[in-house]
């Protein structure tokens, strides 16, 4: 029978494509990690790595033996999740990952109910952009992720992974007080840098309505295009969730076509059912319930 945790670290480079990568997520040195894919070659009895340069490349019986590999981790991580199922409290720890305007408004809220409802649990969480959430929840870097998808800008999704949806979160208009929204399309404006989701909506939104957005300003942080409409250096889109537990400050006009983006959760299918992931869901799902228009 073959190792199990060889068989982990060729499933881990087939995800993550270098020995380097490989080590430095499981916190082992590149020597460690090639000499125990060495050993498994010896237990197999064929290659399973070949050099592409300066890079390894599976061949394909060592792609086969990681496709089996991710159907013995899916069942161990369900039969986890029935043992944690069976007893009477939430415990262990619960790796959440998630995009920025969530960490500012819901994610407090959400920690705050787990810590006082389930104090065993030990939850760490991390800021990371959807793309890179989902794909670390797949390499199971995470137990669980909270995504955005903005319209017409879906994320990859992947077919071991279990997805719910969470919320609608409208997309609106912020101006400075007083400007006419007539008159954005002649206002400098803030947006992500190019190439992301948002930048991507932002400019095809613009075209959609007649104009080529003169987008002077550039950051991934919300608060950082709020300050920047606040003080009428710019306009920006901003989503509802900006205003969670905030006053409004700037002056806010609906889309003259709704739009909004898809908030969600994803979790490896045989860990959906753990617990944790459960009771992170259901309080995350009270936080959500407040949610009211800003205007």
């Amino acid at each position: 029978m073959f190792d199990l945790h060889r068989l982990r670290l060729l499933r881990e480079l087939s995800r993550r494509g270098t020995l380097a990568a490989v080590a430095q997520a499981l916190n082992y040195s590149p020597s460690s990690v090639s000499q125990q894919l060495s050993l498994l070659e010896n237990e197999v009895g064929v290659p399973l790595l070949e050099p592409v340069g300066r890079r390894v490349r599976l061949t394909p019986q060592a792609e086969i033996l990681v496709r089996h590999t991710e159907e013995v981790l899916a069942r161990l991580e369900q039969a986890e999740s029935e043992v944690a199922a069976s007893l009477h409290e939430v415990s262990g720890t619960l790796r959440v990952a998630t995009f920025q305007t969530a960490a500012l408004a819901l994610i407090p809220a959400t920690l705050a109910r787990m810590r006082d409802e389930h104090p065993a649990l030990r939850v760490e969480f991390q800021v990371l952009d959807p793309a890179e959430a989902l794909s670390a929840l797949n390499a199971r870097d995470f137990d669980l992720v909270f995504v955005e998808e903005w319209p017409d800008q879906p994320e990859a999704r992947f077919s071991g992974l279990e997805y719910r949806e969470v919320c609608r979160d409208p997309i609106r208009l912020a101006v400075p007080r007083g400007l006419p929204a007539a008159e954005a399309a002649a206002f400098p404006w803030i947006m992500e840098p190019a190439g992301m989701p948002q930048r991507v909506f932002g400019v095809n939104w613009c075209r959609h309505n007649g104009y080529e957005p003169d987008v002077r300003f550039s950051s991934t942080d919300v608060l950082v295009k709020l300050r920047f409409v606040e003080r009428g250096l710019a306009v920006a889109l901003l989503p509802d969730l900006v205003w969670y537990d905030r006053d409004v400050t700037v002056d806010l006009h609906e889309l003259p076509v709704p739009q909004s983006r898809l908030l969600f959760t994803a979790a490896r299918a045989g860990r959906g059912r753990h617990p944790a992931v459960h009771a992170f869901r259901e309080a995350l799902a009270l936080a959500v319930a407040p949610l009211r228009p800003p205007l």
